[in-house]
C-alpha cells in the first residue's frame, strides 16, 4: 500500500481517507449507476479504466495542490461508500478561480443516511481549522435538492445561480467563523 500523504479524519461512523486504486471496484458501482449521475451530466462510467484514470487525477491533485476529494468509508465495516472533500481549483469556475471547493458523491445504498452532511463537516472542519481557509464554495445542479439541502443545513450561503456545462447550478459559499 502507497504510503498515505493526507491525512485521516474519523467522524462517529466515518473514516475519510486519501482515495487509493483499491478503492476502484466500490468507485466504479457508484459511477456507473445511472441514478448518481442524474445531476452529474447523465454520463456514468463506462469501465474500470475511467475510474482508475479518476482515481490517478485525484491522487496528482494530492500532490500538486495538497489537498483532494479522501475516500468515505464505514467505520463498521471499512466499506468505501462514497467520497467527500476540498478540491483546489486552478481553473476559472463560475467566475472564480484558485478556491477550495466542497464536493461529495456518495453510493445510491447510502443515500439519505446522513453521511454526505458528517463527511462535509469533517472536510470543512479540516479546511478551516488545519487549512486556515478563509472561505470555502460549493455548487450543485438547481434541480439536486437534496444536495441544496445538505449544504444549507452546513451553512452554507446561497450566492447565485449559474451555468455550469449547459445546467443550472447553483453557486454557495461559507466563510471561516
Amino acid at each position: 500500500m502507497p504510503e498515505l500523504c493526507q491525512p485521516q479524519i474519523e467522524t462517529e461512523r466515518l473514516i475519510l481517507r486519501e482515495i487509493l486504486l483499491q478503492d476502484a471496484g466500490a468507485m466504479f458501482e457508484m459511477d456507473s449507476d445511472p441514478q448518481v449521475h442524474t445531476y452529474l451530466g447523465n454520463d456514468p462510467v463506462k469501465d474500470i479504466e475511467q475510474i482508475n484514470n479518476a482515481i490517478r487525477f485525484i491522487r496528482k491533485q494530492y500532490v500538486d495542490n495538497g489537498i483532494g476529494r479522501w475516500a468515505v468509508v464505514l467505520k463498521e465495516t471499512n466499506e468505501f461508500i462514497g467520497w467527500c472533500g476540498l478540491k483546489y481549483f486552478t481553473e476559472t469556475i463560475n467566475k472564480h478561480i484558485h478556491i477550495y471547493d466542497l464536493g461529495y458523491r456518495f453510493n445510491k445504498k447510502y443515500w439519505g443516511k446522513g453521511y454526505a452532511t458528517e463527511a462535509a463537516k469533517a472536510c470543512m472542519n479540516y479546511g478551516f481549522n488545519k487549512m486556515n481557509l478563509k472561505e470555502i464554495y460549493a455548487m450543485t445542479d438547481s434541480r439536486n435538492l437534496n444536495s441544496n439541502k445538505v449544504l444549507k443545513k452546513l451553512g452554507f450561503s446561497f450566492i447565485e445561480k449559474f451555468d455550469y456545462d449547459g445546467d443550472e447550478s447553483d453557486w454557495f459559499k461559507i466563510t471561516a467563523k
